[in-house]
């Protein structure tokens, strides 16, 4: 069922928003963003707000578009609903992720704590349960837009060698003291960044949220611990006894240079 602000949206376009989309993107080649859902409706409704804003969509119903078009096309960013028949949008990230380091966020009815974690530990970029705001979805997907640009630019985040770690952005990869390279998800890699810029610096959870995310998030609290686990299974010879990523307990999380 539509939104009631949605056939608002219909029968009056804004101009405004119109014109300041345009004006964003003068210049620039428009966003790509695939958005995947089995719901008409939902999709109608999300294409028409991401292309009031300027960007370019492309839709799908089923996972297995999905992954076609992820392994065909250009994205920008992709929208995944959860629960789609057949393969659903938890297995698309995951195999999306074998190859592609695309943000990507969900979008689900279900919206439990659990379900928000075997989001993002499905390589999730970002959370938002329906129903949802308008604004809300916006912001998310101009701040993972913003953020991926920004670490994309080597000049903005070049190479960074910490305690015998080496990070590249331009693959997203770490190079562990051993040798090991290891790839990481496009938020795997902000995070570790952003934790090693700041080593020996205890980061809030609010710091991480706003200089990895891009916005005050208000929602899921565990967000941060979430990819602070992963990131332990991908760096830590021992997870359960990390030695880079240590925790402040209430406050947040340090990068240790030992």
């Amino acid at each position: 069922m539509l939104q009631p602000w949605y056939n608002a949206l219909v029968k009056k376009p804004s101009v405004q928003t119109r014109t300041k989309a345009n004006k964003e993107n003068e210049g620039n080649m428009p966003a790509r963003i695939l958005v995947v859902d089995d719901d008409p409706p939902s999709v109608k409704m999300i294409a028409f707000l991401l292309r009031e804003e300027g960007y370019e969509v492309l839709t799908v119903s089923n996972g297995f578009d999905a992954l076609r078009l992820a392994e065909e096309e250009a994205l920008d960013l992709v929208i995944l609903d959860v629960m789609m028949p057949h393969i659903d949008g938890l297995e698309v990230c995951q195999k999306i992720r074998e190859s592609s380091n695309v943000p990507i966020i969900f979008l689900s009815a279900k919206g439990e704590t659990g379900d928000r974690v075997s989001g993002l530990e499905a390589g999730g970029d970002d959370y938002l349960p329906k129903p949802f705001e308008p604004t809300e979805l916006l912001a998310r997907v101009k701040a993972l837009l913003r953020r991926a640009e920004a670490f994309s630019d080597p000049n903005k985040a070049g190479r960074l060698v910490v305690a015998g770690l080496r990070l590249e952005p331009i693959d997203n990869t770490i190079t562990l003291p051993g040798g090991r390279e290891v790839y990481l998800t496009p938020i795997e890699f902000r995070l570790l960044y952003t934790l090693m810029r700041n080593a020996g610096r205890v980061m809030s959870h609010n710091q991480l949220l706003n200089g990895v995310w891009g916005y005050d998030y208000g929602g899921y609290s565990n967000q941060v611990a979430v990819y602070i686990r992963r990131l332990r299974r991908k760096i830590e010879e021992n997870p359960e006894e990390p030695r880079y990523l240590l925790t402040a307990r209430g406050v947040g999380y340090k990068f240790v240079d030992q």
